[in-house]
């Protein structure tokens, strides 16, 4: 049995966030014109405006746990993205900033302290409790996303299923374009 590893689930998690915006940026990738950006009951108005606020959010936490000072900045401008494919691509990029940051993390790191800019306050905060923090919020507004979409022309993706093993048969396509392999996530 190989020995426990603090830092695996976090990895998956980041890993398992990407795959699961890639779904739901492909999903809505064949929303009809006006679908998107259409009103909807939900926290933010629009399907457009949630995904939105992932991205933004996004862009906060993890250059906090870059090191980073980007703070309030990240938000400066609410719906940065007017379209699906801007935005898909601008949240790959961050998606891919939170892989490096968990792939490359150690025990003694994510128990080290991470300053989060609030403008007017340093908000210190353990890196676990900051990565944990930042993995439960992508998932509420996913969430989100996922029942607004049940309300157009456009069937929800399968978001819960995790990175386990025996799923790999149906994550074949994705994995490929998101350029990992089978291999790379069961580490």
């Amino acid at each position: 049995m190989p020995d426990f590893d603090p830092c695996r689930s976090f990895r998956k998690l980041a890993y398992n966030n990407a795959l699961a915006n890639h779904r739901l940026h492909m999903a809505c990738a064949l929303l009809q014109p006006g679908e998107f950006d259409a009103p909807r009951v939900s926290f933010f108005p629009s399907i457009k405006a949630t995904l939105n606020h992932i991205l933004t959010v996004d862009w906060f936490y993890v250059d906090a746990l870059e090191g980073g000072t980007l703070g309030p900045r990240a938000w400066a401008v609410e719906e940065p993205c007017p379209d699906i494919a801007t935005l898909a691509a601008a949240q790959k990029s961050v998606d891919a900033r939170l892989v490096t940051l968990a792939d490359a993390l150690s025990p003694q790191k994510l128990a080290s302290t991470v300053e989060i800019h609030r403008g007017e306050r340093i908000q210190r905060e353990r890196m676990e409790d900051a990565f944990n923090h930042l993995f439960q919020h992508q998932t509420h507004h996913r969430g989100q996303v996922h029942a607004m979409l049940a309300g157009t022309s456009v069937k929800p993706p399968q978001l819960d299923e995790f990175i386990v093993a025996d799923d790999a048969r149906f994550r074949g396509d994705e994995i490929a374009a998101l350029g990992w392999s089978e291999e790379k996530l069961m580490l």
